[in-house]
Order: structure tokens, then sequence, then C-alpha cells
């Protein structure tokens, strides 16, 4: 009966070509590593923030009497409503741990060089529009760090020359930060997670028009790679369960991990709190928010210091293979990039005293050089490497290469 109506629906639609095109017998590299399971654990936190956001929606109110107190009765009456909450919660810090360790590996890797420019600008759209879904949705609780985060950052937009207070208008729609804010925060983020199952949808079909990058930095025929089923959904599989014993025990142990204390204090707009911080994923960009002493040159900077990574294909010039594998220099610059956003995250939750603030500009300082430097950093080095002689495993990566495109694979 179930090959029959299979039958039928592939007389009507190419469902089982699809799944075997695109799924089970899609062609990868057989040597790919666990550091490329970030790609389908970002999916399985998405569809569980959908899933757990359209369960809280059903009790949510979007105003200000009411929101407040509608997580509280979530929490406390609704059954199995705290386990949802904390689902959701923990959820948003595990889907951005995903994706930047999922950028990390893009980067250390060199998977956005070409032919995959496409397929890392469309990823950088995805995290410009997860950044807006988890601040919108920050100010939801209405607790103090919720109202009072929603009120500096939204007032960062009057900076803006010329356009800044009715940009600061149309955000807020009012004067200050308030009920119709919360009622268009509520609905932009219930909306924009289905916009980004587009541009998910829009990121696979990229991803499998070029293939997965090769960690060696060659991009074998498809005769020399192996079916992603069943040999990768078991890798992606048993990577779920390492994090999802991760992640529930943060669930279950300790939800209020990543919940600001100050957030369980309802908002009053006549009380500042001492000190303002924004969630762990966003203190890297608030530090360098805060080390410009100016309010437009401390937002352009912050602005600057996301959408830079989408310059990464044109500012890497090397045409070697392989990304930091083969590439000492490369691989110096990506170490001390790490260690910088490390500590621009650890400065964010600090108040801003002077070593603050004179630490937070020499990070900031130091963030920006490695990209302005890339450029002539990867052709100088590549010259020296050629000059010193490419390594062993490099020059038979780009005599392979070559090779294949020699046969006009």
């Amino acid at each position: 009966m179930a090959s029959t109506l299979l039958a039928w629906i592939n007389r009507r639609f190419p469902f089982t070509s699809f799944v075997r095109n695109e799924l089970t017998d899609y062609p990868v590299p057989r040597n790919l590593s666990f550091w490329w399971n970030f790609g389908f654990l970002a999916g399985f936190v998405l569809l569980l923030q959908i899933v757990s956001g359209v369960f809280l929606a059903m009790h949510y109110k979007p105003d200000v009497n009411l929101a407040f107190d509608s997580v509280q009765h979530i929490m406390r009456e609704v059954e199995y409503g705290w386990l949802i909450r904390y689902l959701h919660s923990t959820g948003a810090s595990a889907f951005f741990a995903v994706i930047y360790l999922h950028m990390i590996r893009t980067l250390y890797y060199g998977s956005y060089r070409a032919p995959r420019e496409l397929m890392w600008w469309s990823g950088q759209v995805l995290l410009l529009l997860i950044m807006a879904t988890a601040f919108m949705g920050y100010l939801l609780p209405w607790g103090q760090m919720s109202y009072w985060g929603a009120q500096v950052i939204t007032s960062l937009f009057g900076a803006t020359p010329m356009i800044g207070e009715e940009l600061v208008l149309w955000l807020r729609g009012d004067y200050a930060v308030g009920d119709a804010t919360l009622n268009r925060f509520f609905a932009l983020h219930y909306l924009v997670p289905f916009v980004l199952c587009v541009m998910v949808l829009i990121h696979l079909v990229a991803l499998h028009h070029v293939k997965s990058s090769n960690p060696s930095g060659i991009d074998l025929a498809a005769k020399d790679n192996i079916p992603f089923h069943p040999y990768f959904t078991i890798k992606d599989l048993f990577g779920m369960v390492v994090f999802a014993v991760m992640f529930f025990a943060v669930v279950f142990f300790a939800p209020e991990t990543f919940i600001e204390e100050a957030n369980n204090v309802p908002a009053d707009p006549l009380q500042t709190p001492p000190h303002i911080v924004p969630e762990w994923y966003f203190l890297p960009f608030y530090a360098i928010l805060r080390a410009i002493p100016d309010t437009l040159g401390g937002a352009a900077a912050m602005t600057v210091s996301v959408l830079i990574f989408a310059a990464m294909p044109l500012l890497d010039r090397s045409s070697l293979p392989g990304g930091a594998r083969y590439r000492p220099v490369y691989r110096a610059m990506f170490y001390l990039f790490v260690m910088d956003v490390l500590v621009l995250g650890y400065l964010g939750t600090q108040a801003p005293e002077a070593w603050v603030v004179v630490v937070g500009r020499v990070a900031t300082i130091i963030y920006f050089s490695i990209f302005l430097l890339l450029p002539w950093v990867s052709k100088i080095e590549e010259r020296w490497l050629r000059r010193r002689g490419l390594p062993t495993a490099l020059q038979a990566t780009m005599a392979s290469e070559r090779r294949q495109k020699a046969s006009g694979v």
C-alpha cells in the first residue's frame, strides 16, 4: 500500500528523485570531520525554536501590563510551560553557539572562497536575520534588562545622519519603548523565523550546487565522493545525540544560566539597572560599541564588525587551497582573531571602567586590523610559501586539482 501511494505521488511530484539526489545519494567528501556537523545542528535548533515558539505564542500576551505576568503564567500554570520556555530560552543561546562554531569552521577551512561565495553570503544574511530575531525576542519577557536593553539599542539608531529620529520612532512605534514596541517586536519575532526557513532553503540550494568543501582544500570529482546516506546521516545523528545531552543538561539542571537575574523583575522605566548587559552572543559587538567614544562612530563600528564577514571572499586573495591548514600566517591570524573575540566578549560583561575601555579599544583595533591586513598578508604569505617550497601535502593537493581541471571534471 505504501509503495502504491509513493508511486502515485511520484507520477505527480518528483519526491523520490528529490530525496535521492538531494539527501540520500548527495555526494560528499569522505573525509569530512565532525566540524561539518554544525550545519545540521543549526537546522535542528531552528526547528526546535519554531515549534517551542509557536506554543509559547499561544499563551503570551504582548501588552506592557500583561507581558511579564503572562511569562510567569506560562512558567507556573501552563502544563509543561516551564519546559517549553526553558527550551526556547536555552535554544536561543544554543542556536548562536552552533552558528558561531559553524562560521569558525568555515573561516578555518576557507570554505567561503570561490566557488562558494554565494553560499557564504546567504549564510551572512541568515546571521543578520537571526540577530534581529534574537534582539526582538529579548524584549518580550518585559523584564528590567529586556526593557533597558531595547531602550539603549534602539536609541543608537538615532545617531543615523538626517533620518535618525524618524528611524527610532519607526522602530519603537512611539517616542519611547512601550506597548507599540512590544507589539511590533512580538509580531516580527514570530514571523521572521519563517523567513529564516526560506533563507535556509536558499543556503542549502547554494550548498548542493557547489557541493560541500573538502578539509584538504580540493573539490573531488563525484566519483571520488561517497553518498550522504548512510555514512553521514549516522555521523550527524551521533553529533545530535552528543549535543542533546549537553543541551538538556542545561535545560533541566541550569535553565537560568542564560537568563539575566534582572530579567526576573518587571520592567520599570523609572529605575535604570546599574549595568546594562546584552545576551552573551552580542557581547563582542557590544564591547566594540563601547570602545568608540562617539555614538555614531560606535554604532557604525558595531554594524561594520558584523557586516565585514561578508567581505572575506574578497579580502582573502591567496590562491592556495586548504584554508588555514597549509597557511601558517593565516592560521596564526585566525587564532589571534578567535582569542580577540573572546576578550571582547569578556569586556562586554564588565562595567565601563578605565582599564576596560583601554583594553576594549586595543581589542577593537586588533579585530578590524585582521580583516584590513588580510589582502596584503595573504599575497605576501603565498609568495613566501612558494619561494620557501610548498609543503608536500599541499603540492599533492594542487597537482590533483590540476589533473581534475585538465580532465574537465
